[in-house]
């Protein structure tokens, strides 16, 4: 089931057949209505809602055409902005349009609004009817909210596009990951616990090659716990496995079979549900974009540079490296390895390092962000921010750089500096520069 509910999100073409059969359902109820009902009820519903039948052909006629052109032209905006993304932003960015549900519910509107006028145009027979009929109104009004839809859906593509927009949703999906393991660490991890499993090793590959997409934590640590085995997950969520790849290590009383499937989402592509490195490679890769010669827009690679750094403090804030789980008595069931500080930072710059190192706004912008990270982090993790600023600077020719930007740049390692409590560098010192 968890498994099935994880696939039907991901398939885009679900909201428009639930319109889609919807819009089946109502032109049938309505085709029902005007053949039982309406004639009866004719006296008390005003006459310029009902239409002969002749006239109902007509005007159905007309708005299904008008609707498939409609949908038409939503469908090629759609595939516009796609490439828009791909080539401006980051292909990893596509699927955050992608699976926007405004999008999908906008061509579910216009292909239930087409299939209701098509279907009841199809319905409507004058040998059937003596009477007028209230389809036709009814098809109006779903026009009418057709084209209502179809003006809200031209505003919200002209502010999607927008770099500045993107660049929110994104941190707004890093934070909720951020937030999910930071409920999840509260409520279930001891850092006092100590890992050790009792019972029989066995270890379970997933069978299948792909991504590793998703952890049911709480679920496991139930079934863990109500089976009185010890779970050692063995991969990270975001790896890539094979299909002979064990995943896990399960210590239990018995050799009984792990429903690992069952826990472990696997899928073709990196998602960020629960992935905070995508997440943040997203953002990176938006921001190198931006400083690439092609586009060459270094403002905005800044403006994404800063935000990486509360999000990089909200990570360190977490408890990372190996992470335990415990059950409601306190004792390890799950031992997940969770991605080191150490290496999500070096992951998030390692390529500012190189693409950036010869531009001193970027540079400064990339201070001012492990300046942001150091405000948060606990102590211990104050350290690896230093050595990152250390590495970047390693890349950069500091007697090539003019005074004013020296002096620049040289002010915010010092401020750096001090508050990871460091001696300051001399920029001119390192690497022999």
């Amino acid at each position: 089931m968890k498994n099935f509910t994880f696939w039907i999100k991901e398939k885009l073409w679900v909201t428009p057949a639930v319109y889609s059969i919807f819009a089946v359902a109502l032109s049938i109820i309505f085709f029902y209505i005007d053949l039982y009902l309406i004639e009866s009820l004719s006296e008390y519903i005003p006459s310029i809602l009902l239409t002969n039948v002749d006239l109902a052909k007509t005007i159905m006629g007309n708005l299904s055409g008008a609707l498939l052109t409609m949908t038409t032209f939503t469908f090629s905006t759609i595939l516009v902005v796609l490439t828009m993304y791909s080539s401006q932003f980051s292909p990893r960015t596509l699927k955050n349009f992608v699976h926007d549900r405004l999008t999908w519910r906008v061509l579910g509107v216009f292909l239930g609004g087409f299939i209701y006028n098509t279907l009841s145009l199809l319905f409507m027979r004058a040998h059937l009817y003596s009477h007028d009929v209230i389809s036709t109104f009814i098809g109006i009004v779903i026009a009418f909210f057709c084209l209502a839809t179809f003006a809200y859906f031209i505003h919200h593509i002209s502010t999607t596009v927008q770099v500045g927009k993107l660049v929110i949703d994104l941190i707004g999906d890093t934070e909720r990951v951020i937030k999910k393991f930071e409920g999840l660490w509260e409520k279930s991890s001891d850092e006092g616990t100590i890992w050790r499993p009792d019972g029989i090793k066995r270890s379970f590959a997933a069978g299948k090659a792909g991504f590793i997409g998703y952890i049911y934590f709480e679920e496991l640590l139930e079934y863990a716990e109500k089976n009185n085995m010890e779970v050692e997950v063995l991969v990270s969520i975001g790896d890539y496995i094979h299909e002979t790849k064990s995943i896990v290590n399960v210590y239990m009383a018995d050799s009984e079979e792990f429903p690992i499937n069952e826990y472990f989402i696997i899928g073709e592509e990196r998602t960020s549900e629960q992935d905070v490195e995508f997440a943040l490679q997203k953002l990176v890769e938006i921001s190198l974009r931006a400083i690439s010669p092609g586009i060459n827009d270094p403002n905005t690679a800044n403006d994404i540079v800063i935000r990486l750094g509360n999000l990089l403090g909200k990570i360190g804030s977490l408890k990372t490296d190996e992470v335990v789980l415990t059950d409601k008595k306190g004792n390890g069931r799950i031992l997940y390895p969770y991605p080191k500080f150490r290496e999500i930072l070096y992951k998030v710059y390692y390529q500012f390092s190189y693409y950036g190192k010869d531009d001193i706004s970027v540079l400064g912008a990339l201070t001012d962000s492990l300046i942001i990270t150091s405000e948060t982090v606990p102590e211990k993790h104050k350290n690896d921010l230093w050595d990152i600023q250390l590495y970047i600077l390693e890349g950069v020719a500091a007697k090539d750089l003019k005074s004013m930007d020296r002096i620049f740049l040289q002010k915010k390692i010092d401020i750096l500096a001090e508050r990871v409590n460091k001696r300051a560098v001399n920029l001119l010192d390192i690497n022999g520069n």
